[in-house]
């Protein structure tokens, strides 16, 4: 029988791509976290995309929040809060769990659950542990969903100092002088490990910084000018993290450079100096996000010196396997030379952070930024690559 005469349905329009935009988080960087999202959600193109916005709360449980940016700023110096922004104070967001499957799924107490459609990719805006490390990636790769940035390996590195510094060592990258206090070695012999602090301040001197070992902007960092102040800043980087470095202080200039994944390999972008902060010890997480320090966007750094610390940016993106984006920190020393102080494998995505501008500068601004990303994520497969 000839369908020719028969009326035909309209074909139905090609399904926008679902993008969930995961923040919070369990994380001392909770409310930059949910600043951050907010900012990419204003971002993305609603005519390419939709979007679900589903943020973590500081215990830890999934809910479904407005999609409303204006609410997600810092006011009055004080970061927002998922709770806040949740839509019920008891439902929870589930994600998929079987890789054949990517549909979520809404539970509420005594409610039968609600399916939210299936989510083609997952733009996770969480900074610090709980999120940014890994642990995160090993669940939407055990759920086969596609993610912006790096996988389980990379995110794990990148948020751990020590093992990043011996992976950046490993490649030949330079890095300054450090030593680890590790949980055990702490809690086993206080003295010892006290000791071995001061033996390196006495041969590395003072100032040291000392830094909890797994967390990001710059939370739990102390800048320590003498022994008087060691054990407080001890208490302030373990009440982040168990396991804290400490580092000598290199004298020098903070050079920034953003590493992005373009179809044919990562890219650097120009770099960003970070200039001394008059009214800061040091570019702490208030002169970085409270009180918005402006950055030198292109770094004034002769050519020689500009294709260097891109070389450097470049690389230290490959030695730790990441994918999709990195923030490379760098000190420039007084004898010229460049010294890795750490990658950040979600870094800070607000407008105003140092990433996004240097990519603004290199002619990539930030609502592509955010469709670059996102696009890159649909094309990567999960699993082993």
């Amino acid at each position: 029988m000839s369908t020719e005469n028969l009326p035909q349905s309209p074909e139905q329009p090609p399904r926008k791509p679902r993008v969930a935009v995961v923040f919070g988080g369990r994380s001392s960087e909770h409310g930059i976290s949910t600043v951050t999202a907010g900012a990419v959600l204003r971002a993305v193109d609603r005519t390419k995309y939709d979007v679900l916005p589903i943020g973590i709360t500081r215990e830890g449980r999934w809910v479904l929040t407005a999609d409303d940016p204006e609410r997600m700023t810092i006011s009055e110096r004080r970061t927002p809060d998922v709770e806040a922004l949740a839509e019920s104070s008891e439902g929870g967001v589930i994600l998929p769990v079987d890789p054949a499957s990517r549909e979520v799924v809404y539970s509420e107490p005594g409610s039968v659950p609600k399916a939210l459609g299936e989510v083609d990719v997952v733009f996770p805006m969480l900074h610090g542990p709980y999120g940014e490390d890994g642990t995160l990636q090993g669940l939407l790769e055990l759920s086969g969903v596609p993610y912006v940035g790096s996988g389980v390996l990379a995110s794990a590195v990148g948020q751990d100092k020590e093992y990043m510094k011996r992976v950046f060592t490993s490649f030949g990258l330079p890095v300054g002088p450090y030593v680890v206090i590790r949980p055990r070695e702490w809690e086993q012999d206080e003295s010892a490990a006290r000791k071995k602090i001061i033996d390196f301040a006495g041969e590395h001197g003072w100032p040291l910084f000392v830094k909890p070992a797994r967390a990001g902007s710059s939370i739990g960092i102390t800048k320590v000018d003498d022994l008087s102040g060691l054990d407080e800043a001890i208490a302030a980087a373990r009440h982040h993290d168990p396991k804290f470095l400490v580092e000598a202080l290199l004298r020098g200039r903070e050079i920034e450079c953003g590493v992005l994944e373009f179809e044919d390999g990562p890219r650097a972008s120009v770099p960003a100096e970070i200039p001394p902060v008059q009214s800061h010890a040091y570019y702490d997480f208030e002169a970085k996000y409270i009180d918005s320090t402006p950055g030198i966007v292109p770094a004034p750094l002769t050519p020689e010196q500009t294709t260097e610390i891109r070389r450097l940016a470049v690389e230290a993106f490959e030695a730790a396997s990441c994918e999709g984006l990195v923030r490379a920190d760098f000190f420039l020393t007084e004898d010229g030379e460049f010294v890795i102080n750490e990658i950040n494998t979600m870094p800070g995505f607000t407008p105003i952070s140092m990433y996004p501008k240097m990519w603004e500068a290199t002619g990539v601004p930030y609502p592509e930024l955010v469709d670059r990303l996102i696009q890159a994520a649909l094309h990567r497969p999960t699993g082993l690559r």
